[in-house]
């Protein structure tokens, strides 16, 4: 930590990238199809909830196909098309964990501001082995 100008403490990162390359995830339709196989009996049991469940799945499916995920050098950058929509510099990352390792479902990550939750619809191997390389955890 260090004292910025304003006399407020100022909290740095230690993750610094090992590479210089870029890193596409390729798109992973598991929990989407589960979900939408899931809502299919639960349609005729509680219309309701296998409505909503199946609609969530959908629109999960959606988001994998349209949305892009790059690691570059210094930041993990989410693109929709050709767009840029968010940029995540790693120095501002404090922590992330990849939630139930045998089936990943969920990542979370803490930026010094704020905290973000995502649902896997990439590839959690290279996921995985993209933050392990660029953003060792603390």
């Amino acid at each position: 930590m260090s004292i910025n100008k304003a006399g407020f403490e100022t909290v740095t990162s230690s993750f610094a990238p090992h590479t210089t390359s870029t890193v596409e995830l390729k798109p992973n339709y598991n929990i989407p199809v589960v979900l939408v196989i899931a809502s299919i009996p639960l349609l005729l049991a509680q219309p309701v909830v296998g409505g909503v469940i199946g609609l969530f799945g959908l629109f999960l499916m959606f988001q994998a196909g349209t949305l892009r995920l790059l690691f570059t050098a210094t930041d993990l950058d989410i693109y929709r098309g050709e767009k840029l929509i968010r940029r995540f510099p790693y120095q501002e990352w404090q922590n992330w964990r990849i939630f139930w390792d045998r089936i990943p479902i969920l990542f979370y990550f803490k930026e010094i501001k704020s905290i973000h939750f995502l649902p896997i619809l990439f590839d959690p191997n290279t996921l995985k082995a993209c933050l392990e390389e660029r953003c060792p955890r603390i």
